[in-house]
């Protein structure tokens, strides 16, 4: 199954094209108003944990990052059991 997010995006996109034929953009409205609320869509916050954690490691270990963030990584990183 398509990403709803994605769908509605692409029908956004589709009625801001100033390249699209009025009878596409007919469509995309249609499409948006008839299954997705008008193109409201709800947040996924489903984020793979090992990403978040090498990106949390990776703040740790940069450079040209401030203190305040590298602890502040660090402390997610042990609420994660990292």
């Amino acid at each position: 199954m398509s990403n709803p997010g994605n769908i509605v995006g692409g029908h956004k996109a589709n009625l801001n094209n100033p390249n699209t034929s009025d009878e596409s953009k007919q469509h995309s409205k249609e499409v948006l108003d008839q299954e997705f609320n008008g193109g409201n869509v709800e947040k996924s916050n489903d984020k793979n944990p090992n990403n978040v954690a090498g990106g949390l490691k990776a703040t740790v270990n940069n450079p040209q990052v401030s203190q305040e963030a590298k602890d502040s990584a660090q402390e997610r990183l042990k609420e994660m059991g990292q």
